[in-house]
């Protein structure tokens, strides 16, 4: 975890534009460059979440956008083409609506075995209140004609190295749906840099690869786009496969509907508690396009289901708080679970349903806890392997990025040997007869371990 003291010292040398940012707290950064940070579990107090806990994912480098220059492109299959400025977009009719955003990858890092990426746990998932315009009604401002199928979002960051421009496409019938959002407001202010200033995509419902930040233009077209991020990233098989196993991305479609899911807050992991005085269980669950129903609470390892307390706050696409009192007459070690379920009757797995990428993570979750009279003593962790310093792993990979994205893997030989040779053709200068030292390091360093 890093309190606001190192998060600032974290980003000391990036560029300016971050001083203007919300501060991030509590957080458990995730990279430097680019930006990316998850939330701590205290985050799930608030039913809308403050600004400053609010998770970031970020694929490229920040833009430093000004509102007094910006302007949004819009052209494709449209009568006519837009140029739009955000006092243009402000005095059209304004619109907000509470939203949970969660990353698609949120809960990758307890996929067994491991999978690339970077290793979300709980936190990549915030609800807030988003105001802004309906891209229908930009939509009709620039008249959409009858080839338009799909609605490509493109924003102002710039791509690292040779990486894919970040782009992602809707289908039409989503763009037109009245709760879809042009959002320039997040919780009452202005939207922050790190969430997307001056404007960004509101996808309720959907995982938040499909809210795009820093937009700068709408393409309407006649076909779903063809770049990286559309036809191989972000996509899902719609089923379970076997652990392991790739999949062509052709076999599968892109990541849309978030599912059922819950999280436990409190009490928090390998915590203790005290025989015969009441605990409070408690935390969210929230899903896609169906409501949660209702969420259960089991604390005797899923023998056994009591209903959870509903907060009152209740918006179609935010999460719904939860609570439960629970009082171990006891001692002993117990696992607790919270399971969801949405109006359609869908529910959360026991058993995680492994996908290539590692995402929509819904398993029910556990926490286990200790009921006793006096403190547990835990054992330290393992330290981790000490390896000697490779400089062509510093020149070459951490050129782009630091080391944080690489240090939370786990991937065996023939994963690094996949990931240096993406980047290497992303742009990392790596010679041919420095590839194989630099996969020896990464496996002795970041190899297979067990998950803390």
């Amino acid at each position: 975890m890093t309190n606001r003291r190192l998060f600032l010292s974290a980003l000391a040398g990036a560029p300016l534009l971050w001083t203007a940012d919300t501060p991030k707290r509590d957080g458990r950064v995730m990279s430097t460059r680019p930006f990316d940070i998850e939330m701590d579990l205290d985050g799930f107090a608030d039913y809308l979440t403050p600004i400053d806990r609010f998770y970031v994912r970020t694929h490229h480098y920040t833009p430093n956008m000004k509102a007094e220059t910006f302007s949004l492109e819009v052209g494709g299959t449209v009568a006519s083409k837009l140029t739009l400025s955000l006092d243009d977009l402000k005095k059209m009719p304004a619109t907000e609506l509470v939203s949970v955003c969660e990353c698609a990858g949120n809960g990758r890092s307890f996929y067994e075995p491991a999978i690339v990426g970077l290793q979300w746990e709980h936190g990549a998932v915030g609800n807030a209140k988003w105001r802004g315009v309906r891209l229908a009604d930009v939509l009709k401002k620039a008249g959409v004609t009858a080839a338009g199928k799909y609605v490509l979002f493109n924003g102002g960051d710039t791509p690292v190295g040779k990486m894919p421009d970040f782009q992602r496409t809707i289908p039409l019938a989503k763009a037109l749906d009245p709760n879809t959002l042009l959002a320039y407001e997040m919780n009452g202010e202005t939207l922050p840099v790190s969430h997307g200033f001056p404007l960004r995509v509101v996808v309720p419902g959907w995982a938040g690869d499909c809210w795009v930040k820093w937009l700068t233009n709408i393409t309407i077209l006649d076909a779903e786009f063809d770049g990286f991020f559309m036809k191989t990233a972000y996509r899902h098989p719609g089923k379970p496969v076997t652990p392991g196993v790739a999949v062509d991305p052709a076999q599968m479609k892109p990541v849309e509907n978030l599912h059922i899911k819950s999280v436990i807050a409190m009490p928090r992991d390998g915590s203790a508690v005290s025989p015969g005085k009441p605990v409070r269980i408690s935390g969210v669950a929230w899903s896609g396009l169906s409501p949660v129903a209702r969420v259960e609470v089991s604390v005797d390892r899923g023998r056994t289901w009591q209903p959870a307390a509903l907060g009152a706050e209740k918006h179609i696409f935010g999460w719904r708080q939860w609570s439960h009192t629970w009082t171990p007459s006891t001692t002993g070690h117990y696992v607790l679970m919270a399971r969801a379920r949405d109006v359609s009757g869908d529910s959360q797995p026991f058993e995680p349903e492994w996908n290539p990428s590692g995402y929509l993570w819904n398993v029910v979750h556990r926490v286990a806890v200790d009921v006793t009279e006096s403190p547990i003593a835990k054992a330290a962790p393992a330290p981790p392997p000490n390896v000697p310093d490779l400089a062509a792993f510093k020149e070459k990979c951490l050129a782009c990025h630091d080391e944080k994205p690489i240090a939370q893997q786990r991937l065996t030989r023939a994963q690094w040997d996949r990931e240096v040779t993406k980047m290497t053709n992303w742009g990392a200068n790596v010679k041919p007869n420095e590839k194989d030292e630099i996969v020896d390091y990464l496996v002795k360093r970041f190899g297979p371990r067990p998950r803390r």
